[in-house]
């Protein structure tokens, strides 16, 4: 076979690649496969569970914990009796009622915290004040409903507005943005990824990612697509981040690489929030793909033009002559 085929065959299906897992989420069915519950010998309090499971994303025996500074809770069937939860408390689901002429809520939720202490409060109540206590769900309440993002967010700003001062002040170059090393490159794309499909569930399709932020997993088998490929794409920027630092350090002096950090840092958080506010209004999508295209022609480059390395630096070469880099003579 022609060598020039060959190559043109295998970036044909890298290209198809990262257009299926880009595009996929846009195509692909996003729902979580069901147990079939019309199985007759399924026990009755476990049809029960699953469709509540299902139906409300959480069921009997669902862990929470209060996350607002206090709550009341109903002692019912006898009205006006209320007991007082406090931040910090566990309790569990212990019941359902479904009231469909209630002007408040329809479902109506039984929690336990104790023996003595057990009430009814309101599923909307139940949903804007508890959290799962499951340690993904705790994170992703971290990051989704507290000041933190917004604090990283400032340090991307800031570091990356010290980075270009040092830059046009030095007139030193980019660091990683005009390197040959793909791994930085790689590393934002998945950021980017993550901010993508993470964005997509949240506001495209808010019932799934309910029903992951009550039962997570960090496994990206057995979930609907979107859901894998958010999983796999956070497992692959952990990878990519420790080839990205064990290269950044094995080429270059500590403290130039050290000074290389902040820059890293701060690209990986502006692409993560630029995508985030980005995808409701579709342009997010647009600029994936642009992203993905700039990512494969670098790619491209790297493994089809640049068949050189230079015997000092080991900057990648397109031919043999002078390094663009440190001025060796390569023949």
């Amino acid at each position: 076979m022609n060598p020039s085929k060959y190559r043109s065959m295998r970036l044909s299906l890298v290209y198809a690649l990262l257009l299926l897992l880009t595009g996929g989420p846009l195509f692909t069915a996003c729902h979580y496969t069901r147990p079939d519950l019309e199985d007759e010998a399924m026990d009755p309090h476990t049809h029960d569970s699953l469709v509540y499971l299902y139906a409300r994303h959480y069921t009997w025996n669902t862990n929470l914990e209060l996350r607002e500074d206090s709550i009341s809770i109903a002692y019912l069937p006898v009205k006006e009796r209320y007991c007082t939860l406090y931040k910090g408390d566990k309790v569990v689901v212990a019941e359902f009622a479904v009231h469909p002429e209630d002007s408040r809520d329809t479902v109506w939720v039984k929690l336990a915290h104790s023996q003595e202490e057990q009430g009814w409060i309101s599923e909307r109540e139940l949903l804007r004040a508890f959290v799962p206590t499951d340690a993904i769900s705790q994170t992703i309440y971290f990051f989704t409903h507290t000041r933190v993002p917004y604090y990283i967010l400032f340090f991307g700003f800031v570091a990356a507005a010290a980075c270009f001062m040092v830059v046009r002040r030095r007139r030193l170059p980019l660091g990683f943005f005009t390197d040959d090393s793909l791994y930085p490159l790689c590393l934002c794309l998945l950021v980017s990824l993550v901010a993508t499909c993470y964005k997509t569930m949240q506001h495209f399709r808010p019932d799934l990612w309910l029903h992951f932020y009550f039962n997570p997993t960090l496994s990206p088998f057995h979930v609907p697509f979107v859901v894998s490929l958010f999983l796999a794409s956070l497992w692959l920027f952990i990878v990519v981040l420790l080839a990205t630092l064990d290269d950044l350090f094995r080429r270059l002096p500590p403290v130039e690489a050290l000074s290389r950090l902040p820059a890293l840092a701060s690209g990986c958080i502006l692409c993560y929030f630029f995508f985030l506010l980005t995808i409701p209004i579709y342009i997010g999508y647009a600029a994936l793909a642009l992203f993905v295209w700039v990512f494969l022609k670098r790619l491209y480059a790297a493994l089809f033009l640049a068949r050189y390395r230079c015997g000092r630096c080991g900057y990648r070469l397109r031919a043999k002559g002078v390094c663009p880099r440190c001025g060796a003579v390569n023949e």
